[in-house]
């Protein structure tokens, strides 16, 4: 059966941050995702965990200047300073966190940079996280991001993620495959779950469109959902989706899966 992590810096907004590990937990949710920690003390945040008996299961290193339209920095040339230095903030907290998986945001497109430089910064930045990484028991993970959400997103195609990953090694970094990006990109989600699931190490989930919880658009979840089950899938599958009224009013879905 899927097992299902909150996505708290979406889900449980009528909460301040804090208290919404205490709500994911009563909604039935056995751990939990957020884009960001960096604005709380890291042994708050574990604390809300343990109280809660929450395990967390993936966050996003810092991705630049977020205010001002930056996501990530991870492809960016020029930039590799300011990306190990993130990263390494990000490591201090997954450990604070027991947290195995770190979200590496690619970045935008600079006009003018070349997509082969992007590719080549990008490889060389991964495989020097995934040497600081993995004796901490951490693993990077990239996401390709669709046009829509994330206009200029370096990464956008699972094959795109795949070829970078195979390059340095599945061993050290894995694919975060949010079937909701790959919806609007890609389309045809279970096939490209079915080919890429030996580099998958996080899913996330939002129908399409709107970015609501399962159910409220075109994506037939009940069979995705058992064919991920059937196919093997052990990892976590994060609801990184806007509920579309009150939280836990739109958990129906949910009921199924929280044993």
């Amino acid at each position: 059966m899927p097992r299902f992590a909150a996505n708290i810096s979406l889900m449980f907004t009528e909460l301040p941050f804090l208290d919404r590990f205490e709500a994911a937990a009563k909604a039935g949710f056995k751990a939990v995702e957020f884009l960001f920690p960096y604005d709380f003390p890291a042994a708050e945040i574990a604390r809300r965990l343990k109280d809660n008996g929450l395990s967390q299961v993936l966050f996003n290193g810092p991705p630049g200047d977020w205010n001002a339209g930056e996501r990530g920095q991870a492809a960016l040339p020029g930039r590799q300073a300011e990306f190990r230095e993130g990263f390494r903030k990000a490591l201090d907290y997954a450990a604070a966190l027991s947290c195995p998986r770190i979200h590496v945001m690619s970045g935008l497109a600079p006009a003018g940079v070349p997509h082969d430089a992007m590719t080549a910064t990008l490889a060389a930045n991964l495989a020097w996280a995934a040497e600081l990484a993995g004796p901490a028991g951490v693993k990077p993970v990239i996401e390709p991001i669709n046009h829509r959400d994330i206009p200029g997103f370096f990464l956008n195609t699972t094959d795109q993620a795949a070829a970078i990953i195979q390059a340095i090694g599945p061993e050290k970094i894995g694919m975060q495959f949010d079937l909701y990006h790959c919806q609007i990109t890609e389309g045809d989600i279970v096939k490209r779950v079915e080919k890429h699931l030996p580099l998958i190490a996080h899913m996330q989930v939002a129908d399409n469109p709107g970015r609501n919880e399962p159910g409220t658009g075109e994506v037939n979840w009940p069979f995705v959902f058992d064919r991920i089950d059937a196919l093997g899938f052990r990892g976590w599958i994060g609801c990184e989706y806007r509920p579309a009224g009150e939280t836990v009013a739109g958990l129906g879905w949910f009921a199924t899966y929280k044993g």
